[in-house]
């Protein structure tokens, strides 16, 4: 009895038929198949199968073999997965988490600088809304995170890595779009469109920028992510405040205009935990000026 008539016989069990487990599922011929399952039913010394018109039946001497069967093929699959092991120890993984949006700029200059490394770790990479990531840091998920500085997180840390300047985004044919720059009170009239709680950070500075500038705004629809709020501008003809990065996705039927005064901005922080001692964290730390460096080279 070999392995391969045991994985001959499970296909044929869950298939219901010699023809079926032959072409679709074990890529040989009926009658050969016929011929392995015969070779083993003489092995065992008892019919495991009765073939009808339609398909087949397992008898209860099949029935009885096939829990067998199953459990010879599980341990054969672990004892090979036991020895790959030992010869190829897995790799430490360090999984790096991405403010949606972000991999464009910050992925490929943080892959850079782990580079020597990368033979010896796998990386893992997570794409969220920044409380998400910020949760993933907490759990121990995540190593490292582009977010923003999300608050009620007292196990994590935060280092600074761009402070990024908030855009007015319109249709393109707007007739603010006219303007070099746009100011607060230029919003008044508009249908406002804002983000909503799954950027919580952003949120705050948008509200804040508008009771400050001393107008009442109402928004008229929040936006759970980019596409989201382009669509919502562009079907409302509306206007909205966004960080400047939200410029490498624009369509072609919305632009993005300064804003007037002093620059509103929002912090882009590198986030991890505290007690994570990972080698490949500190690498990354240690080389946190390079990697701002390339970064902005990369948006001039």
């Amino acid at each position: 009895m070999e392995l391969r008539h045991l994985r001959y016989f499970v296909a044929v069990a869950d298939s219901g038929s010699l023809t079926v487990a032959a072409q679709r599922m074990l890529h040989t011929s009926q009658p050969s198949l016929s011929r392995q399952i015969r070779d083993l039913e003489d092995e065992v010394g008892a019919e495991l199968l009765t073939r009808r018109a339609r398909g087949i039946d397992l008898t209860p001497a099949g029935r009885a073999f096939l829990d067998h069967a199953r459990s010879v093929l599980s341990q054969v699959e672990a004892a090979g997965e036991a020895a790959r092991r030992v010869a190829r120890p897995a790799k430490p993984c360090f999984t790096m988490g991405f403010l949606t949006g972000h991999e464009l700029t910050w992925m490929p200059e943080a892959l850079r600088i782990l580079r020597d490394e990368l033979p010896n770790i796998d990386v893992m990479i997570s794409s969220q809304y920044s409380p998400l990531l910020a949760d993933g840091l907490s759990k121990g998920k995540i190593d490292a995170a582009f977010l923003r500085r999300e608050r009620g997180v007292p196990e994590l840390a935060f280092r600074l890595l761009v402070k990024e300047p908030l855009m007015v985004v319109l249709p393109s044919n707007h007739r603010l779009a006219a303007l070099k720059s746009i100011g607060a009170r230029d919003l008044v009239g508009e249908p406002f469109v804002t983000v909503s709680n799954t950027a919580p950070v952003l949120r705050v500075i948008i509200d804040n920028y508008l009771k400050r500038s001393g107008i009442e705004i109402k928004p008229a629809h929040a936006a759970d992510h980019l596409s989201m709020g382009m669509s919502l501008i562009v079907s409302t003809g509306g206007v909205g405040l966004l960080p400047a990065y939200a410029q490498n996705f624009l369509p072609a039927s919305v632009t993005s205009r300064p804003l007037k005064g002093d620059a509103l901005t929002v912090d882009l922080v590198l986030g991890y935990r505290k007690s994570n001692q990972s080698p490949i964290l500190k690498l990354l730390l240690s080389r946190l000026d390079e990697l701002v460096a390339r970064a902005a080279n990369k948006t001039r």
